[in-house]
């Protein structure tokens, strides 16, 4: 089964929620390596804690038991 890495750098403050798709990525490693690309830059170095990096096995249902409300 192939997998993916998704990188998004996500955070809260008092005015709002921002969350921002990064990249897509075949390995961890790669995921990592645009992590450390994007870290100083503007907005990502103010919430340095906010990224994320999510495995992902494609052509799989993410939400297939839905969720609560």
């Amino acid at each position: 089964m192939d997998t993916v890495y998704i990188l998004w750098h996500s955070y809260e403050d008092e005015d709002h929620v921002d969350s921002k798709l990064i990249g897509v990525y075949s390995s961890q490693k790669l995921a990592e390596t645009a992590k450390k690309n994007v870290a100083n830059q503007p907005g990502f170095s103010t919430y340095p804690n906010g990224f994320i990096i999510d495995k992902y096995e494609v052509n799989q249902d993410g939400w297939a038991e839905g969720f609560g409300i």
